[in-house]
């Protein structure tokens, strides 16, 4: 409360301080002020220079009598110094300027800028000197269009935040001016390159809707579903889907795309791993045959051994033949640096069979990409909503409990399960038309002493001969031969359901789908000077353009997800289903844990909750990084807002939750939602977004290729179902267990198509930012925020120590698991740390970008 009295005195001087600009007085102009400043500008994509003018006028703070700043005279850019960045490769230019403005012109707040060149340029940054050596920075980041497409000029606001009732008269009218001209009018059509409007739409661009081939996602109660930015495009027909097929370019405003430096590296990856995928399918193999892998031994060849195979002519040809033309010129020279095979994931690096093994199987459930899933069983046995009851019975487990009854495990909260079953059972009917054999899955585990799950039994099921009925089979571990190749089988078949959930509701629905309308909401509601926004944008950086390439390549109708995962065409549509339960105060971590039983209540503890068991890795790291964040969210909000009463009298928050709650988010308008009435709901709605963006994001993204990339690990689909005893295809299982399950799995291309994919998103690229890091140093003009931000980051590397001695310590078996690669999934603070391959402790982005 002290700091917002403190800032809130300092704005009233800085509104009342005229003749604060340092003066240098020109001998030609001897009634004026001179602001010195230097501009930063990117080039790379103005290859031809800056010939034509670039004009900026700065605006001051306020002018009483018009609430209009005062204007600046016109400066034009010229002989600019280049600057080369060895770390990133871009070349900037740098240019010093002066600017002449009547002597009580007062303290710069904003500038405008005109592009008369026909080149756009990257405008990275401007910074004035004021009196007593004050700097004022402005952090621009932004492409800026020529003239003749804009048809108007760029507003820049300082790094000096401001809520809407405290902003300067002279930048009241910016400030809405910018704002209209982000939320646009509505007639804008086809979104165009340089357009900067964002707007909502529903997801009706996975296939032609008039054609019926995919139905709209959003804006129905049969399919709900988060909105998407507005682009305008046209449908593209699901057969016009081919190959890998990433386009690069999308339709989104322009402060929203890659980088220059990571679409380039963005395209490597793709052709890197568009290399694996062709050389997996051999010189003479169509990807469009069915070519079944006859041995595990062709499995073991598709990674790369001492001996990794060149590029070889017959591969860049076949390149060509699956890369848009765009990215295949990339290509060049650089072909000798690329590999021509995949990379063997870690965890199988040392043990080919760990994916056999009932530990391992367990373990990934609390430390591997999809551990937000387990439950704590509430009751036993459970049942779905219909009321059916699962086959399980207390014989096929109780047996195994190390000594306890089913009632006393029950009682010490130690029976979890792995449920698959209630969401999938109303479309495996649809699923199981078109060549895949999938089942809805409950797999019971056994927390042993030492904090480990050990599998109990897993139930699969299909719909039954009559409406409302189930047939159920239950598999148990132990045994040898028969018994044992048929719990593999079943094993496979969890897997299966997992893989799917995990890309499709974990991974896409939960983080990235949910969270653009927020984006969306903050560019049209929020000015740049809010504090909110300043705080959120971080952890929007390249989502609403990743998001883009995902719906036009890997989640439309034929896309990659289509062709590789078990759900085939109803793959959205399942994730509308469960997008239905979805509630964003649940997607807090403690809220989490709390609804799936993996914690209790207790003031004392982290985040007032309690994990059941200290050993759970996901659970454990992330309420440390929760709570670091909780932290310095809860004292940026009271810097800025002295009570409620200030948080209910800003209109500009109000209109962005409402409009998040009413259009964002608008099929789910009318269920809870944090009233936005207290700072305790503010800083409860962003520590919330800022976890999915940050922390959940990267727990389930970059170990994708390690955890889901051996193809045995977690299929991706059954091609069989586990045979019937008595059966033909009981007795081709008996006669060769090896052969009906490489029968079992997806062929050649669908397998190394989704490797392929896993590849390209598990690896960050360089211009990342993480969690307690900003992209300037200079990214709020506010030296106790400043503070307060180093001291989280301080607070995060403390947490990245502590999770280094978890890691360590030999009685958490579940940080190491059987392959004894440590828990990195959540790792803050190490952004520096380089690997080719394997699971990288890189640190946690900011924002969902890859």
């Amino acid at each position: 409360m002290v700091h917002t009295r403190q800032r809130s005195r300092m704005i009233d001087c800085l509104n009342k301080f005229q003749g604060s600009v340092k003066a240098q007085l020109s001998e030609s102009k001897k009634h004026a002020e001179s602001i010195k400043g230097e501009i930063i500008i990117q080039l790379t994509h103005a290859k031809s220079g800056l010939a034509k003018p670039i004009c900026i006028q700065l605006y001051s703070l306020n002018d009483s009598s018009t609430r209009e700043g005062k204007l600046s005279q016109e400066v034009h850019l010229n002989h600019g110094k280049r600057i080369h960045n060895k770390l990133n490769g871009n070349t900037c230019v740098k240019y010093e300027l002066t600017f002449e403005a009547d002597r009580d012109f007062g303290f710069p707040g904003a500038f405008v800028i005109w592009n008369q060149h026909k080149d756009k340029f990257f405008l990275q940054s401007l910074s004035l000197q004021v009196e007593f050596k004050q700097m004022v920075h402005f952090e621009c980041n932004s492409w800026i269009y020529p003239n003749h497409l804009m048809q108007k000029e760029r507003i820049f606001f300082s790094n000096t935040c401001y809520l809407p009732s405290q902003t300067p008269n002279g930048l009241l009218q910016l400030r809405k001016q910018e704002l209209d001209t982000l939320r646009g009018d509505g007639t804008e059509g086809r979104v165009r390159e340089w357009h900067r409007t964002y707007g909502y739409d529903f997801y009706n661009d996975l296939g032609d809707p008039q054609r019926g081939e995919r139905p709209i996602l959003g804006g129905s109660i049969h399919y709900p579903y988060p909105r998407r930015g507005k682009t305008g495009e046209p449908h593209i027909h699901s057969e016009n889907v081919k190959g890998m097929m990433f386009k690069i370019d999308s339709c989104i405003p322009p402060d929203e795309r890659f980088s220059p430096q990571k679409q380039s590296e963005f395209v490597k990856k793709v052709i890197q791993a568009t290399l694996h995928f062709v050389v997996s399918q051999g010189g003479s193999v169509s990807r469009e045959e069915t070519n079944q892998f006859k041995s595990f031994n062709e499995i073991k060849e598709l990674f790369s051994g001492k001996k990794s195979q060149g590029v070889e002519e017959w591969m860049i040809k076949k390149l060509e033949a699956h890369l848009p033309k765009e990215i295949f010129k990339e290509i060049g020279q650089g072909i000798k640096d690329y590999t021509a095979k995949f990379p063997m994931p870690q965890l199988f690096a040392g043990n080919e069979l760990a994916w056999k093994d009932d530990k391992k199987f367990g373990h990934q459930m609390l430390a591997g990409i999809n551990a937000a899933v387990i439950q704590c069983l509430q009751a036993f046995p459970p049942r779905n909503k219909n009321g059916i009851w699962s086959s399980i019975r207390r014989s096929h487990i109780e047996h195994n409990l190390d000594g306890l009854t089913l009632q006393e495990a029950m009682n010490q909260w130690r029976i979890f399960i792995l449920d698959h079953h209630n969401y999938l059972m109303p479309f495996l009917e649809k699923i199981n038309k078109n060549g895949v054999c999938a089942y809805a899955s409950r797999t019971l585990l056994f927390l042993k002493d030492d904090a480990t799950l050990k599998p109990l039994a897993i139930e699969l099921s299909l719909p039954g001969l009559s409406p409302g009925t189930e047939i159920h089979r239950v598999f148990r571990p132990g045994g040898n031969g028969s018994e044992e190749a048929l719990w593999q089988f079943a094993k496979a078949h969890v897997g299966v359901n997992d893989s799917g959930y995990h890309q499709l509701i974990s991974h896409w629905l939960k983080t990235h789908a949910v969270v653009e309308p927020f984006i969306i909401a903050t560019r049209r509601q929020l000015s740049v000077m809010h504090p909110i926004h300043r705080l959120l944008d971080p952890h929007f950086k390249d989502t609403m353009h990743i998001n883009a390439l995902a719906r036009s390549t890997v989640l439309k109708g034929g896309g990659i997800i289509e062709k590789t995962l078990y759900s085939g065409e109803v793959s959205m549509e399942l994730s509308s289903s469960l997008y239905k339960e979805w509630r964003f105060d649940e997607q807090s971590l403690p809220g989490d844990l709390l609804k799936r039983g993996m914690a209790f209540h207790n003031p004392d503890c982290l985040a007032g909750v309690q994990l059941l068991f200290e050993d759970y890795p996901y659970g454990t790291d992330g309420l440390e990084i929760w709570v670091a964040t909780k932290r310095w969210v809860n004292d940026y909000c009271l810097h800025f807002y002295k009570d409620d009463n200030s948080l209910r009298s800003d209109h500009e928050i109000q209109e962005w939750w409402s409009e998040i709650k009413k259009i964002g988010h608008g099929d789910k308008c009318n269920e809870w939602w944090y009233p936005m009435t207290t700072l305790s709901d503010l800083v409860e709605a962003l520590t919330t977004l800022i976890w999915i963006s940050a922390g959940l994001h990267a727990s389930v993204n970059f170990g994708q290729y390690e955890y889901v990339g051996h193809p045995l690990n977690c299929p991706i689909k059954c091609r069989n179902f586990i045979p019937m005893e008595g059966t033909k295809e009981f007795a081709e299982f008996l006669h060769d267990p090896d052969k009906f399950f490489l029968k079992m799995l997806p062929n050649r291309s669908e397998i190394t198509l989704y490797m392929a994919l896993l590849e390209v998103l598990s690896a960050p690229t360089s211009d990342e930012v993480y969690l307690g890091q900003q992209r300037s140093p200079n990214w709020i003009d506010d030296v106790w925020v400043k503070q307060r931000f180093e001291q989280f980051a301080k607070e995060l590397n403390e947490v990245d120590k502590r999770i280094v001695e978890r890691n360590a310590d030999p009685k958490l078996k579940n940080r190491q698991g059987p392959s004894n690669i440590p828990y990195k999934l959540l790792r803050p603070g190490v952004s520096n740390v380089k690997s080719s391959q394997g699971i990288t402790a890189i640190g946690i982005p900011n924002s969902i970008s890859m």
